[in-house]
């Protein structure tokens, strides 16, 4: 893993008084912008001095949600966050972890001053965290890996009460998810990581210590499309994220994903979506 990281945004919530827990200023946003998963928390807040009550809703949601309290230790996981990982046992993580004495994700990976800073009372947007779910399995939380590889977006809410840190919520927000051999997820993640770049089979293959035909057969096998297919559907998706934009128009939209949309990729754009690149903005928007 690259040891370059983008720097998380956080913002300071200010410290709330009086007896209910509070997670950011009425009306606005901890981030500055408004996310599907702060809408959650935002809706619970007023669940907070009722821990059941609170566990219960979480429980209902479909993001996986980890509570830890003001010394990092785990009180609380909810189901999505249980089955994402496959904890047939909660009770090997909760009252047992601790985030802050965690030497992997706190030094190995590197984020000590992020988790340490939602500790101190900051909400903290940490982007494309790589989970250490061999860590996960070494120290026995779960009998095999779910998934090869993955890596989340987390939000980290601090919830005061009384002058005083009452927890810490974190909501995961799963972007990438690997499943299958090494490395075929290896050559997956290569490809999703060179994007932007013009596919070369030769240098996909390089990368995983493969001849093309090996990397051919393996991707047909265990994704049921060619690693060219692949790479071009995950062009395809990052030219609808850019489609979204109307600020942008369909040429500048395909420009910044290396594409010129009067070439080939619009056909191919056609054959996975259905639709031409107009047509998908006017639907989406």
């Amino acid at each position: 893993m690259s040891s370059v990281r983008e720097k998380p945004k956080t913002n300071t919530i200010p410290k709330q008084q009086g007896d209910t827990p509070k997670i950011a200023a009425k009306g606005k946003s901890a981030f500055g912008f408004e996310t599907q998963a702060e809408t959650l928390i935002k809706w619970f807040q007023g669940k907070a001095e009722n821990h059941d009550a609170l566990y219960q809703g979480f429980d209902m949601l479909p993001y996986p949600i980890e509570i830890f309290a003001p010394d990092g230790t785990t009180a609380y996981i909810n189901r999505a966050g249980l089955d994402m990982v496959n904890i047939k046992e909660p009770g090997l993580l909760i009252g047992k972890y601790n985030l802050l004495k965690d030497p992997v994700c706190m030094d190995q990976l590197g984020y000590r001053e992020e988790f340490t800073r939602a500790f101190k009372g900051e909400a903290v947007f940490v982007k494309d965290f790589p989970a250490p779910i061999q860590d996960v399995l070494e120290r026995g939380v779960i009998k095999d890996k779910p998934w090869e590889k993955a890596t989340m977006d987390l939000f980290l809410y601090p919830v005061w009460q009384n002058d005083k840190l009452h927890f810490v919520i974190c909501v995961f927000v799963v972007r990438t998810l690997y499943f299958g051999r090494p490395d075929v997820v290896r050559a997956k993640e290569y490809i999703d990581t060179h994007w932007l770049e013009a596919y070369d089979s030769h240098v996909v293959s390089k990368s995983v210590n493969m001849s093309v035909a090996q990397l051919y057969n393996l991707f047909k096998q265990h994704i049921g499309m060619t690693p060219g297919d692949y790479a071009k559907k995950v062009k395809v998706e990052h030219i609808k994220e850019k489609l979204i934009d109307t600020s942008l128009s369909i040429k500048e939209a395909f420009a910044s994903c290396g594409e010129d949309s009067r070439g080939g990729m619009i056909r191919v754009f056609k054959e996975m979506t259905g639709m031409s690149p107009t047509e998908y903005r006017k639907q989406v928007n």
